[in-house]
């Protein structure tokens, strides 16, 4: 919804034309001449804020408030330069325009900035958006926020912004003096929760970041029909302070019982229906700022986050009683001092001291969430009554047209499928900003996805474009996303990611050899890379190529690599060949491209976070990738699985069934326990995903792949001798399956690099141990 809009209120007018003659000439598109409106935003309970506006656009103007103010508060002047030093960085903030110190242009200080136009929802349970759309909503933001804690307060240009280590003491002392000041009657509950937040402050209390101060999803505007934030508003609490108060700030009406409410905007969210878990939140918002899963002290922060509304609550009605005000229902919040008081006190003792991190013997480790479990069932709903009776019309396809250009275009039935499926909301299910989904509910739904070949794009969670769109995601600049991730969001494009080359052993990736370097407003790019699969689509419209810029230094061999967006009809960018996987080309995922960088030149902004930043992107993009990759392949080892008990059952040799030879019953109870076994290796590694992010998951992952490939290329295998020479021909497709799985034995890096690696992550655990013991 829109932000309502009301006329001036009494105590709030000021002299309109005052304002806009001060105005005129300093904003572009206002002038004396025009029209010039200006009304008042009827929520609020701070600053006031106006929107203002003419016929050639419209504006907010934010001001203290009149009257008598608490000491340090309502300093707009610090809202106006930590939205500068944001909206400088692409950090989703309205664009500040003027400040202004003159108190006689309209009675106090104030500041101008952008209209956003977007959804403001003031009932945190986000009444109009569905269950799914509402988890999709709360992970934004909680991405929105984690990306505000890792902004460099210094190379943003706020240094002295905050008071730096010791935030949570300095909290407790500032808002028990707030309410002190503000109090209408004696609350012992305030006093409770004041005396207990002083004794037990954090022993460590020194990381600090910019924090907002009052993150909230009323706080937010989000997009108008996506799950993304446009902008976060409401600035005058943030400094440099413990970014985990923020955090907790935000997840506390999780929390609190499901009958209370502030001002009559909601009860608690736990349990909500399209609420996402907190503990699921969490996980997303450590794995965005890549940190530890576990947040030692979480239930004092949510006991400071409660005490921080009870005194943000009295001062609101305070400031009624004094008649200054910024709202019409400042009224009552008086009612709300004391229960907030008590759910401060009920967190404190109730939440464990450690965080939710889940003990590994939790038998509910690899459970999914509600609407995964929901999801999971609608894909399976959706491949039983469209995609397995669509397989013979899309083979009939690739047959027909083998040898021809539109072997690389869609089958019609599969672009019929694709609109079906976003339709009833199967779109973009791996990308948990989107979907609401855990990286551990999409691992389900990619295995039943992994039982056809064609499945995983009809829900557009097709490889390679799952990873480069978390890339994106994850790491792309705001005109980045603009310009490429909303069209692949959207399946307009396709996309594909150069990485390895025919000139070097790409096992080790530092050997790549494709160039980039500088020339004035543009990187040139030469080199070839192969295996670059979907390049063969004719919506592949973007490439993500890594390059290398050479350092004499071998030092800095991990920092020479850059990933650049290059769209694929730029001059020099050639496409040589496809490749052939045992002599096939791959058509029906666009191939795997040899492609030719012959002095290619794009802009400076096409390079993604960074110069010598791809090895970090890397990881970010290949962890979740692998995942759906290994998951998909215990999908489709299950179907082969099948296919193999189908053909032992109808089978007879030698006067018996093929399933009582006793060599193919050992093989059917093999085959079972090895998918049982990767299947588990692959959801632990999931959950690792979600709870402590790709470097906490790194040895999971990488054991996942080895297992995954290896199972799938043996359950294949005994389905295809079971099958004899039909397992090798067309009319199965346990051949196509076979040529899938062992090439995920070499994509994404050979087993033997992985095994390497997990090795040397052992030998480091195992050390660690021997020296905790001593």
């Amino acid at each position: 919804m829109e932000d309502e809009i009301t006329p001036v209120r009494e105590q709030h007018k000021f002299n309109v034309a005052n304002l806009q003659r001060y105005l005129s000439g300093k904003i572009r598109a206002i002038s004396q001449e025009d029209e010039f409106t200006v009304q008042q935003f009827g929520r609020g309970q701070s600053n006031p804020t106006f929107l203002l506006r003419n016929h050639r656009g419209s504006w907010v103007l934010r001001k203290k408030p009149p009257g008598d103010l608490l000491l340090r508060a309502h300093q707009v002047d610090r809202e106006f330069r930590v939205q500068e030093a944001l909206f400088r960085i692409g950090f989703p903030v309205p664009e500040p325009l003027l400040y202004c110190t003159d108190v006689s242009v309209i009675g106090t200080e104030f500041y101008i900035m952008e209209h956003v136009q977007g959804r403001i929802f003031r009932d945190l349970r986000l009444p109009g958006a569905s269950a799914t759309e509402r988890a999709a909503l709360y992970v934004a933001a909680i991405e929105v926020l984690a990306k505000l804690h890792r902004v460099d307060v210094t190379a943003v240009g706020l240094d002295g912004f905050g008071k730096g280590p010791g935030y949570c003491r300095r909290q407790v002392s500032t808002w028990t003096k707030q309410y002190k000041a503000t109090a209408h009657r004696d609350i012992p509950a305030v006093d409770r929760l004041s005396d207990w937040l002083t004794n037990n402050l954090p022993a460590d209390d020194t990381e600090t970041t910019l924090v907002h101060g009052d993150f909230r999803v009323d706080n937010l505007i989000f997009h108008p029909t996506e799950a993304r934030v446009l902008a976060v508003l409401d600035w005058e609490l943030s400094t440099a302070g413990q970014p985990v108060a923020d955090l907790a700030y935000f997840l506390l009406p999780f929390y609190w019982p499901g009958t209370f409410s502030i001002a009559d905007s909601m009860g608690g969210l736990g349990g909500a229906e399209g609420s996402p878990a907190p503990d699921d939140l969490l996980a997303i918002y450590c794995r965005c700022r890549r940190i530890p899963p576990v947040v030692p002290r979480w239930n004092f922060f949510l006991a400071l986050s409660a005490f921080k509304l009870a005194g943000i609550a009295q001062g609101i009605y305070a400031r009624h009683l004094l008649g200054n005000a910024s709202a019409p229902d400042a009224h009552k919040f008086g009612d709300s001092v004391e229960p907030l008081a008590e759910v401060g006190l009920q967190v404190a003792k109730s939440v464990k001291p450690g965080g939710s991190r889940p003990p590994a013997a939790d038998p509910r480790l690899f459970q999914q969430t509600p609407k995964g479990r929901e999801m999971l069932q609608k894909v399976r709903e959706f491949m039983r009554l469209h995609v397995f009776p669509a397989e013979q019309a899309v083979a009939e396809y690739y047959v027909k047209n083998a040898g021809s250009p539109l072997r690389w275009s869609t089958p019609p039935v599969v672009e019929e499928l694709k609109a079906k499926a976003r339709a009833a909301g199967l779109w973009n299910l791996f990308l948990p900003a989107v979907s609401g989904l855990s990286q551990l509910d999409y691992a389900h739904i990619a295995e039943e996805t992994g039982r056809c070949f064609f499945a995983p794009e009809l829900f557009n969670c097709q490889a390679p474009d799952t990873g480069n769109m978390e890339v994106l995601h994850m790491f792309g600049s705001e005109e980045q996303k603009r310009r490429w991730l909303e069209p692949l969001l959207r399946g307009e494009i396709r996309s594909c990611f150069c990485m390895t080359e025919p000139d070097v052993a790409s096992s080790d990736a530092t050997n790549m050899e494709c160039s980039l370097r500088k020339d004035g407003d543009q990187y040139v790019i030469n080199g070839k890379k192969w295996w670059s699969s979907g390049a063969g689509s004719p919506h592949c419209k973007v490439a993500i190529v890594m390059c290398r810029n050479k350092s004499h230094d071998p030092t800095y061999r991990h920092r020479e690599h850059s990933m650049v967006l290059v769209p694929m009809d730029t001059a020099g960018v050639e496409l040589i060949r496809p490749l052939t996987v045992f002599g096939e080309d791959d058509a029906i995922h666009g191939g795997h491209f040899e492609i030719r960088f012959d002095d290619v030149r794009v802009p400076l902004s096409n390079i993604i976070l960074g110069e010598g930043r791809g090895f970090e992107i890397a990881q970010g993009r290949l962890g979740p990738g692998r995942l759906h990759h290994c998951m998909r392949a215990v999908g489709l080892a299950e179907r082969a699985l099948e296919l193999l008990c189908q053909r032992a059952a109808e089978r007879r040799t030698f006067g018996k069934k093929l399933y009582q030879h006793e060599v193919i019953a050992h093989w059917i109870a093999e085959c079972r326990i090895a998918i049982e076994e990767t299947r588990l290796l692959t959801l632990q590694a999931a959950r690792c995903l979600d709870v402590g992010g790709g470097k906490a998951a790194r040895k999971q992952i990488a054991m996942m792949k080895v297992a995954a490939g290896r199972m799938a290329c043996e359950v294949v295998d005994r389905a295809i001798q079971v099958h004899g020479a039909a397992g090798v021909s067309d009319d199965v497709p346990l051949a196509r399956m076979y040529a899938y799985v062992r090439t995920l034995r070499i994509a994404d890096g050979p087993d033997e690099v992985h095994l390497s690696s997990i090795a040397g992550m052992e030998l480091r655990d195992q050390l660690r141990r021997v020296s905790a013991r001593l």
